[in-house]
């Protein structure tokens, strides 16, 4: 990509065009580093409803110096802008279990692009422990070495376990995974349907119906989708 026009829609990433998300790319590839390429290459998936824009926001983030700024960057107006519709493509079914299937996860939004909003950091920051299996912290080589200094060190001094007193009640709590009211969104159900978290959805979307009423019949549609991917 020429220097110019990388400027150009670094400073006016709502010019971004189908044909920029290609070259933008090769940059990554050459500079994995470079994170505000790294942006305007989710700016891109964004403004194509790209099926890899989810997995590419885990890529970003961790390669993310200060994960704030890209909450910020993608919670943005300017990031918003120039968004294509949301109407979905109608899939027919007809009488095959497998359309009637992609209908299913086409009308539960499974796969577009997650759209945070500003009082979503909760969700965003699950979205990211959620995918933490895929998201690695990048250590520099300096702190790596720290970090392999103090390993060293402690493995040097011979530390031992002491043994545990067996007259001694030992008392263990059972960790649960709360889900909390205050803190449910519809982007967040959304994040575990795409984590395949079905109950961990089907019990946000109940939250949700008790928390906003006049949308009850939307949620209940919602959870009866998701039984049917469940049996699936």
């Amino acid at each position: 990509m020429v220097k110019d026009s990388y400027i150009y829609i670094l400073n006016n990433p709502s010019f971004i065009e189908k044909q920029d998300a290609g070259e933008i790319k090769a940059v990554i590839d050459k500079y994995p580093y470079f994170q505000s390429a790294r942006a305007l290459f989710l700016k891109a998936l964004k403004e194509q409803e790209s099926f890899k824009y989810n997995n590419e926001l885990k890529l970003t983030a961790s390669f993310t110096t200060d994960r704030s700024i890209l909450f910020n960057f993608i919670t943005s107006e300017l990031f918003k802008e120039n968004e294509k519709s949301e109407a979905k493509k109608e899939i027919k079914s007809g009488d095959s279990p497998v359309n009637e299937l992609e209908k299913v996860k086409s009308d539960l939004g499974i796969g577009e692009p997650i759209a945070f909003t500003k009082n979503e950091t909760h969700s965003f920051n699950q979205w990211l422990q959620l995918s933490s299996g895929t998201i690695k912290k990048i250590v520099p080589i300096e702190e790596k070495s720290l970090q392999d200094n103090i390993i060293d060190k402690f493995i040097a001094n011979n530390p031992k376990i002491s043994r545990i007193n067996k007259n001694s009640s030992a008392i263990t709590k059972a960790i649960e995974t709360t889900q909390e009211p205050l803190l449910m969104t519809e982007t967040l159900a959304k994040i575990y349907l795409e984590q395949k978290k079905y109950d961990n959805a089907i019990k946000a979307y109940e939250i949700l119906s008790l928390k906003y009423p006049e949308k009850s019949t939307f949620f209940a549609d919602q959870i009866k989708k998701i039984r049917i991917l469940q049996k699936s």
